[in-house]
């Protein structure tokens, strides 16, 4: 799962849609860096991008190629706020710092479209968002959400639709109502991520690929240089980002002791053309179903159907991939029984215990964000921007994320998957009471 040294982008939908194919060197030889982060997905180049606007000098290590893992390969789906509830931040938190918590949320959105319009990253990015609710309980579960957004944090955009207006969304009767957000939206991942590479780049950063990092020596001390080494190169730092994730591998073990790597799978369709893909999803909203255990999926901007789903706990990609998928999508899109599958692929999440993420410094100069738990094309950019803030000398606002408290897994190295596997079977089971 972890051997991801010189590999190239999975064959993905993703990747033979991608819209920049260049390359980029390994590290070889010594190099000298304000920061050096490690890792080139969504956080680690949205934090050298912010930094080197900062005026840093930044180096960034890829094991493999600039979003190779979850960074380009996700669902796309561009969804307001955190993976948690915002209760979860009201545990650790006051009330105005939760309200704080939520205004980032939502400001996360903006960050992606202000970098895609600044930019000028041709990523496909589209705005609206749907919750459907598979069951009249969700429907209420929904109602509550949309009147404690509105009451509590003043947030009124959300709307509620009713059963018989669904069909101005989705052309499928699996549903009983949605809550729509007109903020939230869908993307091309991959070229979003390779935009903000070539901005990063522009600004100043450096980014090697096929370098995975062999070794990490950290000062304890802040005013301490930290040493990163390659297979053929090093870099000689005054601070180190933490941007792995799901593949943090032994980097910092008590750090990856805090997430679990959860598989989750996609699907593309042949090209459906645009009148038969816009009669199945009229309003061209990314949509996701209201289970724990959920399905979500969207239009392609070349008129197939991007269906996503089988969130495995196993690390075990779900057998005959294309055709379990296909089976799941035909259970909402009966009308789809005469098309085929031309892409299959999977990856990696992390997640946390809580689903919130995970913040912090290993040391005074050592940044980590981690933990997004299905959250990651927003709330990365947010990472990103808290971490040059950090590093600048303000660090109130990613100071906030300190105050969460991050559990680790239980059961071990040998049983938190088994035990992971079998709290996924309970939820499973909730689903379809």
């Amino acid at each position: 799962m972890f051997d991801i040294a010189s590999q190239e982008h999975i064959d993905s939908w993703y990747a033979a849609t991608a819209n920049d194919r260049q390359t980029r060197p390994r590290l070889q030889g010594k190099l000298k860096a304000d920061v050096c982060v490690i890792g080139a997905g969504l956080t680690g180049i949205s934090t050298a991008l912010n930094l080197a606007e900062r005026g840093y000098s930044v180096v960034v290590l890829e094991a493999a190629r600039v979003g190779w893992a979850a960074s380009g390969r996700n669902g796309g789906q561009m969804i307001y706020g955190f993976a948690c509830g915002m209760d979860t931040f009201a545990k650790d938190m006051p009330d105005a710092d939760v309200q704080r918590m939520w205004q980032m949320g939502q400001y996360s959105l903006e960050i992606i479209k202000q970098r895609v319009a600044r930019h000028q990253i041709d990523c496909d990015l589209t705005l609206g968002y749907l919750t459907a609710a598979n069951k009249p309980r969700h429907v209420a579960e929904l109602k509550d959400w949309q009147q404690e957004a509105a009451d509590r944090y003043g947030y009124h955009d959300f709307r509620y639709v009713e059963a018989g207006q669904m069909g101005e969304h989705i052309q499928s009767s699996r549903y009983v109502g949605g809550l729509y957000d007109p903020d939230s939206g869908h993307l091309h991942p991959l070229n979003y991520t390779l935009g903000l590479a070539r901005a990063a780049e522009a600004a100043g950063a450096q980014l090697f690929e096929h370098s995975m990092v062999t070794d990490l020596t950290l000062s304890p001390q802040a005013s301490g240089r930290h040493t990163v080494k390659t297979a053929e190169g090093e870099v000689d730092a005054g601070h180190v980002v933490l941007a792995c994730n799901a593949y943090l591998d032994k980097l910092a073990p008590k750090l990856r002791a805090k997430i679990m790597p959860v598989g989750t799978y996609v699907i593309a369709t042949e090209p459906l053309g645009e009148e038969r893909a816009q009669a199945l999803i009229p309003s061209n909203v990314a949509i996701c179903d209201s289970r724990f255990v959920l399905d979500y999926f969207r239009r392609t901007s070349d008129h197939r159907m991007l269906w996503g789903g089988k969130v495995s706990y196993s690390t075990f990609q779900p057998y005959n991939l294309a055709e379990a998928m296909r089976a799941d999508m035909l259970k909402v899109f009966p009308q789809l029984a005469d098309v085929k599958v031309t892409h299959a692929w999977g990856g990696f999440v992390d997640i946390t215990m809580s689903r919130a993420p995970h913040f912090g410094r290993l040391t005074p100069t050592v940044y980590f964000a981690q933990g997004f738990s299905g959250h990651g094309v927003n709330i990365t950019g947010l990472a990103g921007e808290l971490m040059a803030e950090a590093i600048a000398g303000q660090s109130e606002r990613f100071d906030l994320y300190g105050k969460l408290k991050h559990h680790d897994f239980p059961g071990g190295k040998l049983l938190r998957t088994p035990a992971l596997v079998l709290a996924m079977m309970y939820y499973r089971l909730k689903d379809y009471l």
